[in-house]
């Protein structure tokens, strides 16, 4: 090559870049041949949140920092058993909670959010919700742990579980059974102040209802009020969040099982009008069965409602009694009209006797 140059120093200085060149693409593909193995999901994890990390999961993210924003909604599987007696209702819900840990977030893994194990649950830390009006509560481990655990890139940590729920409801029972209930789940923190955590409701469709879901007394309506119920204490001003729904009473049952018979029953009272006077035992088996029968369905239907009086329920019970008070005289005096109108012929007559017995006595 150097013979054929007519210049040996331009042709060396040609050889010489021409190495360079080949010695650098050398160099660029050496180091993809020689890349490390990835992290291992188990390695990865230990990383993460394991004894190595320096993860505590007793200390909230943002420590000494703003306070941690929760945010919350619900998906409500079932809704019924809804008891009068004991003022309360039962509900199966999933219970939905998203924060953000910057402890958690990671860039060494590929994938944009990770589905953990539940038992990885200890090993991080969590909001302590509580349902302020709460009577009982069960989790659901049938069957597995009906948890959810998923942590994003970002820190972002999505936590989900399944929840039974009886939870109180204070009912205004005046208009029974033509009634409106309003029904309350509040959601509130046990023992963080609003100085670290803070609750709110999802911006879209915070609350969510099966599609398939009935009620049998009741009809519940698709309004739902959402807001704060901030709860000030002794130890601090704690968040709250809640969630209003309203149930409407169906008359159908009631119509059925109490308003028609006993509209039935007051017309067959009635039937002792017609009687023959001299039938007496059929007058007096008739006028008792009708209130034995009406006061038989007036104990069942008690038996369904609590123990508590107001004042439409104390006008409904004088009302009962007037009525009461006025058939029986209403029946007296078709009786007495009936013994004027009619001569004395074998069986004397309540009015005839008495009119007998005074002029005997003169």
């Amino acid at each position: 090559l150097l013979s054929r140059c007519s210049n040996p120093c331009s042709c060396f200085s040609f050889f010489f870049l021409d190495n360079i060149r080949l010695s650098s693409c050398k160099e660029e593909i050496k180091p993809a041949s020689r890349a490390g193995p990835q992290l291992s999901p188990s390695d990865f994890l230990d990383k993460l949140m394991g004894r190595t990390s320096g993860y505590d999961a007793r200390i909230r993210p943002n420590f000494k920092g703003p306070p941690v924003n929760v945010t919350c909604n619900i998906f409500i599987n079932s809704f019924g058993s809804i008891t009068e007696t004991t003022m309360d209702y039962r509900l199966n819900v999933f219970l939905r909670q998203n924060w953000n840990d910057p402890r958690l977030a990671y860039s060494e893994y590929p994938d944009n959010s990770l589905d953990l194990d539940p038992s990885m649950l200890d090993s991080i830390w969590k909001p302590d919700l509580f349902f302020a009006n709460e009577k009982g509560a069960n989790f659901h481990e049938v069957t597995t742990d009906n948890k959810l655990l998923r942590i994003f890139q970002d820190g972002s940590v999505l936590y989900s579980i399944r929840l039974t729920l009886i939870l109180s409801c204070p009912m205004d029972l005046k208009n029974f059974p033509m009634d409106i209930q309003t029904c309350t789940m509040q959601l509130e923190s046990f023992g963080y102040t609003m100085n670290d955590l803070i609750f709110e409701w999802l911006s879209e469709n915070p609350v969510q209802v099966a599609d398939d879901l009935t009620l049998p007394q009741f009809v519940l309506k698709e309004e739902k009020d959402l807001g704060y119920c901030t709860k000030h204490y002794n130890t601090g001003k704690f968040t709250c969040i809640e969630v209003k729904f309203h149930l409407e009473r169906q008359m159908g049952y009631y119509l059925i099982q109490m308003y028609i018979p006993s509209l039935l029953i007051v017309i067959l009272s009635w039937v002792s009008f017609w009687i023959n006077m001299d039938a007496a035992p059929a007058r007096v088996g008739l006028g008792i069965t009708t209130v034995l029968t009406m006061t038989t369905q007036s104990s069942g239907s008690r038996a369904s409602l609590p123990k508590v009086i107001n004042f439409a329920v104390f006008l409904w019970i004088v009302w009962q009694g007037v009525r009461l008070i006025l058939r029986c005289d209403l029946c007296g005096i078709f009786i007495f009209y009936n013994n004027w109108q009619k001569p004395l012929k074998g069986t004397v007559g309540v009015y005839q006797y008495l009119l007998l017995a005074a002029s005997q006595k003169k």
